[in-house]
């Protein structure tokens, strides 16, 4: 029976699931989801990995028969590589159905790579090869040395999914690399129908971070000015993401990309990070129902699919009311806000804790390969 979630399908937004393990894989819980949800892709990073391997077995007959002297680095792309490979068997039909618009699995190449294009394009080349699936996209951060990356990768036919997008700059430093890196292909005559990318853009993150700003200046305010910075809080993220939206249409609705679309190019869809509500005091559901809109990607945690498939509304609306997003982004600088400053402290944020996660994957890792009675070499 068609759900919310075909609905939201309808307006033009797929639903990524932001979670993997290797039960759901096997037991037939994806396939459903897939069935019944309209999911038609899912990512990975090492949070959820590391999530999936300290609970349960699922992963030890595979730690444990895996050839000595192996690093935690390389156990771990052992068994991400298998799940995301398997994962993306399992989204092929869509891949297949959708013509290549969906269907995309995500695996992230490692934190220590980030500001380094060489090394990125490197490990994202290895990742690519040891999945070896069409409906594979390799994971790279939106640093400089991330879009970097990515030109040389769309040259080199690699689906990429940019991650810790959180400023417009950021997003359009992207966009022009994907562009670019399509023109470099273009010029040497090959292919460019079977390529896809995804623009992450973070949103959940902008508004936690500016709400804690603004709590903070209204506790030392009083009068018209308290009333003036509450009700600024909750709307940041939204109206930050709406003018990334805008930026994507004007960018891809241009002569430029034309002469690409003309070659069989994509264009490089948002995909909304981040969707899950952390107030308590905002809808459960408000990043995924005031986002959706054609050529958007939703990237959702279980707990925000189950919500929105219990009580979400599907409606066009990333484009609505972009003049009061860039009134509510103009009040915030006048009140002493850098949108800026803020972005730029959440993407230095993401990569560290993407990095402290990452080391918390390896060092569970080394635990439970000893809790087998096995022993890895150094990292």
């Amino acid at each position: 029976m068609p759900s919310r979630l075909h609905a939201l399908h309808d307006v033009g937004t797929s639903a990524w699931l932001d979670y993997i393990d290797r039960p759901m894989l096997l037991d037939g819980g994806l396939a459903r989801r897939i069935r019944e949800d309209a999911l038609t892709g899912m990512t990975s990073n090492p949070t959820i990995f590391e999530k999936a391997l300290a609970e349960g077995t699922a992963y030890d007959a595979q730690i444990s028969a895996a050839p000595d002297g192996r690093t935690p680095w390389e156990l771990f792309e052992l068994v991400a590589v298998e799940d995301v490979r398997t994962a993306c068997d399992i989204f092929a039909g869509v891949h297949r159905d959708t013509k290549g618009v969906d269907g995309y699995v995500s695996l992230e190449v490692s934190p220590g790579s980030a500001h380094d294009a060489d090394a990125t394009v490197e490990e994202a080349h290895r990742l690519w090869a040891a999945v070896d699936r069409p409906n594979v996209m390799i994971k790279v951060p939106g640093t400089d040395a991330g879009t970097q990356a990515l030109r040389r990768l769309i040259a080199d036919g690699v689906n990429v999914n940019v991650t810790l997008l959180f400023s417009i700059d950021a997003h359009r430093r992207t966009i022009e690399s994907y562009i670019a890196g399509l023109e470099d292909r273009a010029r040497r005559g090959e292919p460019l129908d079977h390529l896809a990318s995804v623009a992450s853009f973070f949103v959940s993150r902008v508004d936690t971070e500016i709400d804690g700003r603004l709590q903070k200046m209204a506790a030392a305010a009083s009068g018209e000015q308290r009333a003036k910075l509450e009700a600024l809080q909750g709307r940041a993220a939204i109206a930050n993401a709406k003018l990334a939206y805008r930026l994507f249409r004007e960018e891809f609705g241009g002569a430029r990309f034309a002469a690409l679309a003309a070659k069989g190019a994509r264009v490089q869809r948002p995909l909304w990070a981040s969707t899950g509500t952390k107030n308590p005091k905002y809808s459960d559901v408000l990043y995924v129902e005031e986002l959706a809109g054609p050529d958007t990607v939703n990237t959702l945690p279980p707990a925000t699919l189950a919500a929105f498939q219990d009580h979400g509304r599907a409606r066009h609306a990333v484009d609505q009311g972009v003049d009061e997003a860039m009134r509510t982004l103009a009040a915030l600088e006048a009140v002493g806000i850098s949108l800026q400053e803020v972005t730029d402290k959440l993407l230095r944020d993401g990569l560290a804790s993407f990095q402290k996660t990452f080391d918390s994957l390896l060092a569970g890792l080394e635990r439970k390969t000893a809790s087998l009675g096995r022993t890895v070499a150094a990292r």
